[in-house]
C-alpha cells in the first residue's frame, strides 16, 4: 500500500566539511515542487546545489541542479520509490564545503539525506476511498446513520426530500459488503444511487 507524509521532516548532515540539509514533505503536483524550490534559493542565496526528487500524482522528476548526473536527484527518487512514498517532494540543499566527494560519495549524501528526514516524517496510508449515495425512508434514517458511523465511514452530506438521502464515503475494499449488509439491515427498502471513485490519504 502507498504512503505519503503528514507534514515536512527535515535532516542536516555534515559530510567533509560539506553542509547537506535535507527535507521531504508532503506536495501535490510539479508545479507546486518548483514553487518549493525557487523558495529555497531564496532562503539559501550562498548555496551551492538545491537538488530535489518528486513522486505525485504520476508525476516525477530527479533534478540534480549542477551535480554530476544521476548523483543527487535520481538517488534521492529511489529512496521515496523504494518507501512506496506518493505525493512527496524531497529537496536538498547543499553548502559546498571545498572537499570534493566523488560520484559515490555524493550518492551517499544525497541518500543519506533524504532517508534521515524519512525516519522523522508521520507516514500515512493512502487507501483508496468508494463515494456511495443512498436514499432511504425517514424511519430508517436512524438505521443508516448508525450503519455509516460503525463501518468508519465519513459522512460528507444528508438531504431531506421525499426520502432522507445520505452521501458519503468508506475504503474501497470494504464498499461492497457494507452494501450488502446495508441493504439487508433495510429490507429492499434502501436505494443506491449512482456512485464515483476517487482516491484520498487517511
Amino acid at each position: 500500500m502507498s504512503h505519503t507524509i503528514s507534514e515536512a521532516a527535515h535532516s542536516e548532515l555534515l559530510i567533509k566539511k560539506s553542509r547537506f540539509i535535507g527535507c521531504v514533505q508532503p506536495m501535490t503536483d510539479r508545479a507546486a515542487a518548483q514553487k518549493v524550490v525557487a523558495e529555497l534559493w531564496e532562503q539559501h542565496p550562498g548555496a551551492a546545489h538545491v537538488c530535489w526528487a518528486l513522486l505525485a500524482g504520476g508525476q516525477s522528476a530527479a533534478v540534480d541542479d549542477g551535480e554530476p548526473s544521476g548523483t543527487a536527484g535520481r538517488p534521492m527518487l529511489d529512496v521515496l520509490r523504494h518507501q512506496d512514498l506518493e505525493g512527496v517532494l524531497a529537496t536538498v540543499v547543499r553548502y559546498f564545503g571545498g572537499v570534493k566527494l566523488g560520484a559515490g560519495g555524493l550518492v551517499r549524501a544525497y541518500t543519506d539525506s533524504i532517508a534521515q528526514a524519512l525516519l522523522t516524517s508521520q507516514k500515512v496510508a493512502i487507501v483508496k476511498l468508494r463515494h456511495l449515495r443512498c436514499s432511504a425512508p425517514y424511519a430508517l434514517e436512524g438505521l443508516v446513520r448508525r450503519e455509516i458511523e460503525l463501518a468508519g465511514a465519513s459522512l460528507r452530506q444528508v438531504e431531506h426530500g421525499e426520502l432522507v438521502t445520505f452521501a458519503f464515503s468508506l475504503a474501497d475494499n470494504a464498499a461492497t459488503a457494507f452494501i450488502a449488509a446495508l441493504s439487508e439491515a433495510g429490507h429492499g427498502r434502501i436505494a443506491w444511487l449512482k456512485e464515483e471513485d476517487a482516491e484520498d490519504a487517511e
